[in-house]
This record gives C-alpha cells, structure tokens and sequence, in this order.
C-alpha cells in the first residue's frame, strides 16, 4: 500500500516565476483573457476587450469561425507538415501577421516593445500602430536588437510594417511615412474605417480616458490590481509617441479617445487619398478595413498590394460583417490580384486554418496578443504565438494536409442552417 500511495503522490515542483505560474495555468486563449481581466484595472481591460454598442460584431467576429467545419481526409501521410507561406514576397513561418493596437503600454510596461521583440523572434510582421506608445524609432531599434529566432537561426530580416490613421495634417502625415521608411518599415497600412469613432459604451461607462486619469474609482481600482498600478505609476508617462509634439493632441493630457479621433482624423477620406498614398510610398500598400466584395474591388483596381478584410474587431460599427465570412466572396470576386488578410475574431490555430481555406492569405490578431501581454508580459505574447502554431500543425495534421499549399476550399464547408 505505501508503495501505491508513494506512486501516486508526487506532488509538482512548485514555479516560483509568477508568469510562469499563470502562464502554465492557461490552456487556451479565452485562459489569458480571464487572466489579463483579473491582472487589469477595469477600464483598462475593457478598453482592450470592449467593442461598440451591443457588441454584436465582436460576439459574430469569433462565433463565425464556428460556423466553419471540417472536411478532414484521412491516410495522407502527415508525418511532416510544414505551415510557412509567403507574405507580400516574403516567406514566413506560418500565415499569422501582429495587426495594430494603440497605446500597449497600459497592457504592460514595455508594451509594443514586447510586442514586436516576440513578433521578430518568430520571424512574424509586426504592425505599428500610429497611436502606439512607443515611437517609430524605438520599435525598429527593439526588432533590429533580436538576431536569433526561436528556432536557433539567424534572422537575416524583420518585417515591420507601419499603420498609418490619416490625419487632417497631410504635413504630419509626409513626416510619419519618411520616419518609416528611414526606420526600415516595409509596409503601411491605412485603416479606413474610421472616418468617426464607434460608440464604445464600456468607455462611456466609465468616462474612460487616454491615458487613464487619476480618480477616486481608480484609486480604488488600482489598489485592487497593485501590481499593475506599481508599474503605471513607476513606468515614464504614457503618451502617443510617434506624434509627440507634433499634434494638438499626444497623450501628453487626457483625452477621451473619441474627441481625439473626430478631432484629429480626416473624414473627408477617400480613394483619392489612397492614390495620395501609394505616390508617397514606394514599398507596398495595405489597406485595413475593407468590408465589401464592391470595395475590394476597388482596392484590387487600384492596385493596392493587400487588403485586411476588418471591422476594427467590432470597435466601430455594430453591425458590420464578421471578416470570415467576406473572405470567400472577396477571394472569388479578387482572383488572386491582391492579398488577402482575415482580421477578426482568430484565437486558435484552427481558424488560421479555416480562414486560409476559404482564400486568406493570412490571418492578423489583436486582441489575442494582448491579452497575452497583460496576462504575461513578453513571454504572454511568446505564449500566443506557439499556441497559434500549434494549433495550426495539429490541425493540418488531422485535416489531412501538409502544406498550407494543400489547404483549400475542400477542406471546410459552413454548417448547414447556420
């Protein structure tokens, strides 16, 4: 008997790291989300997770995927599968692009640094945001400084792409573009879905701000997270850094993000502007936003290099279709004359999957990152990213396919009464 209670009791080493220890408690994306909601102060967290109005879309974005099943082939083989692919003329491990998110630095410290250290390590194209918190300068420094991926191998080059709010001042705009060009930046990337901002009522509840202002709510908010209070409090101020000094408003005092974006961002924003765009860049052109086969037509007419079929991850119009569903009739109706990206509602490597399989290029994730990054730091985005992988190879693996070549319309079919 002693020797079957001794068997059976062996207790686990206890982690002393405490991301570790709430890392290995995650098993899956929704885990970090419940992490990062407990870590963060409350409007924090529903500023990264909150959507517009009823938050329909946002709810549609992920649910859509479960929408999609399987064809799964049998007796192929699998023994190798190999998920790289290639992104605007570069090959990449896995079909995955790091979409933009403003100000990262209230989910972590280091923020975008994070961000795009973890994003270089394995060899994934990070985008910047223009409302970043960290500058054009310093992202590109942070990527250069990785040298090795995770593989052991040398990495010869990052990809860093640039996301570009078009602003009224056409000036600061010429100046951000030649800052991201002399950065090494490849790509920029034009959200067009924001000619006003979305009605985001989990900010109008809580009159959240940009950056958080000091209350007697947040006080109180703040001593029920200390250690994410210790590190805002500690950490040099908040700010919009590409645009420092060089806007009314740079995050330098509060402001409603609302107000900043009816304030600073032009609505007159048309295709015209894109050709404006495409003039002053010569490296490709993205466009994020796109959310009808007519538009990306369009885009696809005008030559654009790639399109993020988004709606802001349901941030802006509530409402608007969920991105896998556009990506076949885009996909259809494009015939291969531009990318295509699925920005919206991905948190496992099956939907990567099921995204490719309907005529995606590749896939971009927010949210999933930083929930990853307030749940854990850069390791939490490092945690993501694996996740995502090996979500994918498991799921070619059971599907039958071994390339992301093999992975087509034949794999999957949208459930019948969906």
């Amino acid at each position: 008997m002693l020797e079957t209670l001794r068997s059976v009791l062996q207790f686990r080493k206890f982690e002393f790291d405490p991301v570790e220890r709430r890392l290995g408690r995650a098993a899956n994306v929704d885990d970090l989300r419940r992490i990062a909601k407990r870590r963060l102060p409350g409007g924090v967290f529903d500023y990264i997770d909150g959507a517009a109005e009823d938050e329909v879309t946002l709810g549609r974005n992920t649910g859509g995927f479960d929408d999609i099943e399987f064809r799964p082939r049998v007796l192929r083989d699998v023994s190798a599968i190999d998920t790289s692919t290639e992104v605007l003329g570069n090959r990449i491990p896995l079909p995955l692009i790091m979409a933009p998110t403003g100000f990262g630095r209230i989910a972590d410290p280091a923020g975008e640094l994070a961000v795009t250290r973890a994003a270089a390590r394995a060899r994934l194209p990070y985008t910047l945001s223009t409302m970043a918190t960290r500058s054009i300068e310093k992202v590109a420094e942070a990527q250069a400084n990785v040298t090795v991926g995770l593989d052991g191998e040398a990495i010869e080059a990052n990809r860093r792409w640039f996301q570009v709010y078009v602003w009224k001042d056409k000036g600061l705009l010429k100046e951000l573009l030649d800052r991201a060009r002399e950065s090494g930046y490849e790509s920029i990337m034009i959200t067009v879905d924001t000619a006003v901002l979305g009605r985001r009522e989990r900010d109008v509840r809580r009159g959240f701000t940009l950056p958080p202002k000091i209350g007697l709510d947040t006080i109180v908010d703040g001593a029920i997270h200390p250690s994410w209070t210790w590190d805002f409090v500690r950490a040099e101020p908040i700010l919009f850094a590409n645009v420092v000094g060089s806007a009314d408003s740079d995050g330098s005092a509060p402001v409603t993000l609302a107000d900043h974006i009816n304030s600073q961002f032009d609505q007159a924003l048309s295709w015209s502007d894109i050709e404006w765009f495409q003039s002053m860049w010569d490296g490709p052109v993205i466009l994020k936003g796109v959310q009808t086969v007519e538009d990306a037509v369009i885009a696809a007419d005008l030559e654009i290099e790639a399109i993020a079929l988004s709606n802001h991850g349901g941030r802006q119009l509530d409402g608007a279709p969920p991105p896998i569903e556009l990506v076949a009739p885009v996909a259809q109706a494009v015939g291969g004359r531009t990318e295509i990206y699925c920005d919206g509602g991905v948190r496992r490597g099956s939907d990567i999957v099921k995204a490719v399989a309907l005529g995606a290029t590749a896939c971009m994730i927010g949210r999933a990152y930083l929930y990853g990054l307030a749940a854990g730091g850069e390791r939490g985005v490092d945690w993501v990213i694996d996740f995502l992988a090996s979500g994918m190879e498991q799921t070619m693996a059971l599907t039958g396919v071994r390339t992301i070549d093999e992975v087509s319309s034949e794999l999957v079919r949208f459930r019948p009464n969906r």
